[in-house]
């Protein structure tokens, strides 16, 4: 770890990086808003849903249930699966960010994708602190002003299923999940889950689906985690 003193928050290469994840996943707030709408949640829900429950890849998979027909309790379900990662990154990002008092809820609040990468970037405390705060604070704040813009366009669209957008749900998710897959592994995990949500429409009920993918996709992570831990050993005698 590098213990030179970071400059200033101008010219501080993680604040940078925090700032250009905020506009970027920001601006999904706009399909978000939209795609809500056109999924019958009204305009002060899908508000509401952005500021509290604010995790992109969950608010997807809510609406993508509900839109679907699927009952309030399994796009619940799916959402929660989904937002389960945050908690994993929230024990890290505790240690690496250390906040105190107050500002500990509200740390725990804006832990997601884009506040975990910018502050796991960095190599230097400081540092860490001002991409986590950057990229969590910003993307919060224009996720919640661009999912107004989207909901407000989504209502003056009229009906959905006229511009297609009760099928949009779907293809926003895979937009914002897709720059995320940079290895080979998670693109398999991703097309396994696809396959199994499309063998499993036909004969569960709607919201189900996504329900057993996230659980195929758990199962296979937990499975991965276990064969490197095994691995790990023969590597290390290996390496002596």
């Amino acid at each position: 770890m590098s213990h030179t003193v970071p400059i200033g928050w101008r010219s501080s290469p993680a604040v940078r990086i925090g700032l250009s994840l905020s506009v970027a996943t920001g601006l999904y707030g706009i399909s978000f808003g939209a795609l809500s709408v056109a999924a019958g949640l009204s305009f002060w829900q899908t508000v509401a849903l952005s500021a509290l429950m604010f995790t992109g890849g969950s608010q997807f998979a809510f609406i993508g249930v509900v839109s679907g027909g699927g009952t309030g309790a399994s796009a619940l379900g799916a959402a929660t699966l989904l937002g389960v990662r945050n908690a994993v990154y929230g024990m890290s990002m505790n240690a690496l960010v250390r906040p105190r008092g107050g500002l500990r809820l509200l740390a725990a609040h804006v832990t997601i994708d884009e506040s975990n990468a910018a502050a796991s970037s960095q190599t230097h405390p400081v540092e860490e602190r001002r991409g986590f705060w950057t990229a969590g604070v910003g993307v919060f704040l224009l996720w919640n002003l661009f999912t107004v813009v989207g909901a407000l366009l989504g209502n003056a669209l009229g009906d959905p299923a006229r511009w297609g957008l009760d099928g949009a749900a779907v293809a926003a998710f895979l937009g914002l999940l897709w720059p995320r897959l940079s290895a080979r592994e998670p693109v398999a995990v991703a097309v396994v889950c696809a396959l199994v949500t499309a063998l499993t429409i036909p004969v569960l009920p709607p919201g189900l689906p996504i329900l057993v993918a996230a659980v195929v996709a758990a199962l296979l992570g937990r499975s991965r985690r276990r064969g490197a831990g095994a691995a790990a050993p023969g590597r290390t005698e290996a390496g002596a």
